[in-house]
């Protein structure tokens, strides 16, 4: 049977308060026993010094222990003295109706006296009394001189002195467990009482932790019915965010996988949107194109087949760049790493485009190391599409007439270069998107040009894939600055 987390929760805290009660339970049964034991020989102690004083001002007053020989009942009188004055009240009312009944019945009496019935008849003392637990020896120990005979290892005694001088000890046996039927009743009582605040106890702490066990597993419940919409695709849920404790991070950290989702879905649509309207305009005119021949609107010269060219061309390009991405995308773009001199790589890629920058009249300076090398670990092929794909955006959307600066630099173990164009620029909020896929700051441009906002995406990926870094920044010339950082030592692997 499957236990929800709540019912898990709240066994587990009865469970725990549980433990705690028994064993308090049974700590204090056994602390109230041992405790009222304690107690009752500490009263009885104090009784004992008792009539050790008694004891000895009755020597002094008699002059030896000879009376306790002559009337056995002196000894009893003498215990009876150390007394409480209730309880001494009451045994002495005893005592006089005892002696009443042995002088009416003409009994004697030997040895220390009893109670006795109403027939006169002497009832044995109640065993583990004070009295039968008391003795008196001799200042030698060796002869029992009143109380009862009780094994010398097991008695604590404590030594008589009239003027400075031992005249005998007294002993008495301490208690060691509790006899008398009131001490037994309170104790009961006691531990009846624990017994009942122990299940009152186990009662409130009960009725207190399912309550809190639900609300313990309230966040949970609306956390997991949360993440059932957030995987049915309602990426727009959140949950609130509770104290800042394991739970509320955990609240914190749905809402960001949440938010990250929600993103991931509008850029998915996005991308998708765009995808499908970059693949539609040349799709739609060359089936225009292919049309037009077809009813003989158009004549298959040169001319049209050339535009029909073009086009292919610029799909082709599109699907290109596409699968580039996704290869990056997924980790299976291959780099074939070398030792190489960028110096000389970027040296061959500015000479391929110089006629290309002639023709449109832009003018192009390079600033590079004189008479030097710039070694890097890098794959050569990517490198030379870093740099191609960056003089052809510069070539394109760099007005006639303008420039572009290209820059080599060393510091520090970086390389870096930078391609700093003239007008036109590109607004400061838009330049950290101008690596985003599709995107363009000005769409029928672009379109215009054959663009698809692909190239600058693909040139993040090389330079990351090279642990280097990518920034455009805005260019005092007017137009952009592309920032490239490569380190000259790359992971070699």
């Amino acid at each position: 049977m499957k236990l929800m987390i709540k019912y898990r929760l709240f066994l587990a805290m009865l469970a725990a308060t549980g433990a705690v009660v028994i064993c308090m339970f049974l700590i204090m049964q056994w602390s109230i026993g041992r405790g009222f034991l304690a107690y009752i020989n500490t009263i009885e102690k104090e009784r004992f010094e008792k009539l050790a004083d008694v004891l000895e001002q009755s020597y002094t007053t008699r002059g030896g222990w000879e009376f306790l020989r002559d009337d056995p009942s002196a000894w009893p009188i003498l215990v009876e003295s150390t007394l409480p004055r209730e309880a001494a009240g009451w045994e002495r009312a005893i005592r006089r109706e005892r002696r009443e009944q042995r002088r009416l019945s003409g009994q004697q009496r030997q040895g220390s006296p009893g109670f006795l019935n109403a027939s006169g008849q002497r009832l044995p003392p109640r065993p583990n009394r004070f009295e039968t637990r008391v003795q008196l020896l001799d200042h030698s120990r060796k002869n029992l001189l009143a109380g009862s005979p009780i094994p010398p290892d097991r008695v604590h005694l404590k030594k008589l002195n009239v003027n400075g001088e031992l005249v005998g000890y007294l002993g008495l046996l301490p208690r060691q467990r509790l006899t008398e039927s009131h001490q037994l009743l309170f104790v009961q009582q006691q531990q009846l009482t624990m017994a009942m605040i122990a299940g009152v106890m186990l009662l409130i702490s009960a009725a207190l932790s399912l309550p809190m066990a639900n609300r313990l597993v309230s966040p949970i419940k609306r956390l997991a019915a949360s993440m059932h919409r957030l995987a049915s695709g309602e990426f727009g849920t959140r949950v609130p965010v509770g104290p800042l404790d394991e739970l509320g991070q955990l609240a914190r950290d749905f809402n960001t996988l949440a938010l990250t989702l929600e993103q991931n879905e509008k850029a998915r649509r996005l991308w998708v949107a765009d995808i499908s309207h970059e693949l539609r305009t040349p799709l739609s005119i060359l089936r225009g194109e292919i049309e037009a021949i077809q009813d003989g609107i158009r004549e298959p010269v040169p001319e049209t087949m050339r535009s029909l060219h073009a086009e292919v061309m610029r799909l082709s390009r599109l699907v290109d760049d596409l699968y580039q991405l996704s290869l990056s995308d997924v980790g299976a773009l291959t780099y074939r790493k070398t030792d190489l001199d960028l110096c000389a790589l970027l040296s061959d890629a500015l000479a391929a485009f110089g006629p290309e920058f002639e023709q449109k009249e832009i003018s192009l300076t390079a600033h590079l190391p004189v008479g030097g090398s710039c070694l890097i670990f890098a794959d050569p092929g990517r490198l030379h599409q870093l740099f191609d794909n960056l003089l052809d955006n510069a070539l394109k959307y760099t007005d006639a007439g303008g420039g572009l600066w290209v820059r080599l630099e060393i510091r520090g173990g970086i390389a870096t270069v930078q391609l700093e164009d003239s007008a036109p620029g590109v607004a400061s909020q838009e330049l950290e998107r101008l690596f985003d896929r599709l995107y363009r700051v000005e769409n029928s441009r672009n379109r215009a040009l054959g663009g698809a906002g692909l190239g600058l995406a693909i040139c993040k990926n090389i330079v990351e894939a090279h642990e280097g870094s990518i920034r455009a920044l805005p260019s005092q010339k007017g137009g952009i600055l592309i920032s490239i950082e490569l380190p000259l030592e790359g992971k070699r692997t």
